[in-house]
């Protein structure tokens, strides 16, 4: 069996072929960034432009680097949400118009559940049950992952996700986006305990609040700049992000505790930051909990990701119909009853 996967949730027409055992024949992936980096984040409208010239490209690289035809192919796999409402679409109606044309079975994948599944690619050791940190430009929850597709929503961010936090404070101080990667280079020049920040505080113990932190770092390079006052920048990025990191850490091992569960599995783009990392892995072997990390290529959006949950799925049987949609806002949980025939 080989299985072509697609993935335009956002800014990146990914495509990949992976065979049964889950073996990566091909990884293609078209970035967009060098197009939005000029109005400072991702514009809708231009991401799905971009998946609709880039898509027939992006497919006919994957199969060429599998060796594979398309007639070869024996099931399509498409990210169908949540996401931006447009580049979902692209992706979802040029998986389904492939399924069609090719009568083959369509098999629709959770955009975190993707995530999720990134880290049993890298690691094909990780065994549930898990928690799990995702933790990118567009979520931050953490799950509790057990067999059979079942996961149970622990915690979610309350209003901005850490890789939004990332952009918007990477804005306030002067640097490009995407922020993430900007932050992290400058925080390494930079003294972490510098700034010290409110944790927020949330009814839900497992729930993150990273509002707050970004506003903080808005405030204080508006007040110093209104003063002719200079900040040392190093300084505030690294106090931010070493935040971000305890902000996303404490909840996370604080589950693995309560859920008397010893292996902590974290995705998502905000994953592939060295800090987050390295601190994951400390606290972690200071709990005594196994901590799995995606490798970095897996970690931003990719059709990789996509292809290992859609092989799971597909091999316990699970199709989607050809009435399939784009769901832009759709919760991970539950997902057997509502795409799935």
């Amino acid at each position: 069996m080989k299985l072509l996967a697609i993935e335009t949730s956002c800014d990146e027409t990914a495509a990949a072929v992976m065979d049964q055992a889950g073996q990566v024949l091909s990884n293609v992936i078209s970035t967009q960034i060098a197009v939005h980096a000029k109005f400072g984040g991702v514009v809708p409208e231009i991401a799905s432009r971009k998946h609709i010239e880039a898509l027939p490209a992006v497919v006919s690289e994957a199969l060429l680097q599998a060796g594979t035809a398309m007639e070869q192919i024996d099931a399509f796999a498409v990210t169908f949400g949540p996401g931006l409402a447009g580049a979902l679409l692209c992706g979802v109606n040029y998986a389904k118009g492939l399924a069609y044309a090719m009568d083959k079975p369509l098999i629709a994948v959770h955009h975190m559940e993707g995530h999720m599944m990134a880290n049993h690619v890298t690691n094909p050791d990780l065994e549930m049950p898990y928690i799990c940190l995702v933790c990118s430009g567009g979520h931050s929850t953490l799950l509790r992952v057990d067999e059979n597709f079942e996961y149970r929503l622990l915690g979610q961010t309350r209003d901005d996700a850490a890789g939004e936090a990332f952009d918007k404070a990477a804005r306030a101080l002067g640097l490009p986006y995407p922020g993430g990667p900007q932050i992290e280079q400058l925080a390494r020049q930079g003294n972490p305990k510098a700034y010290s920040f409110t944790r927020p505080r949330c009814d839900n113990p497992y729930d993150f609040s990273f509002s707050g932190l970004k506003t903080a770092v808005h405030n204080i390079t508006h007040n110093a700049a209104q003063r002719g006052e200079t900040i040392e920048k190093a300084d505030l990025a690294a106090s931010f992000q070493a935040h971000v990191i305890d902000f996303l850490l404490t909840p996370a091992l604080r589950a693995c505790r309560e859920e008397d569960i010893k292996t902590l599995s974290l995705a998502g783009g905000v994953c592939a930051n060295g800090a987050l990392r390295a601190e994951a892995q400390r606290r972690c072997a200071e709990m005594g909990v196994r901590v799995f990390l995606p490798e970095r290529g897996l970690c931003t959006d990719n059709a990789v990701m996509i292809a290992e949950a859609a092989r799971r799925r597909f091999l316990a049987g699970y199709r989607s119909n050809l009435t399939l949609n784009a769901v832009p806002t759709i919760s991970v949980t539950g997902l057997q009853s509502k795409v799935y025939n």
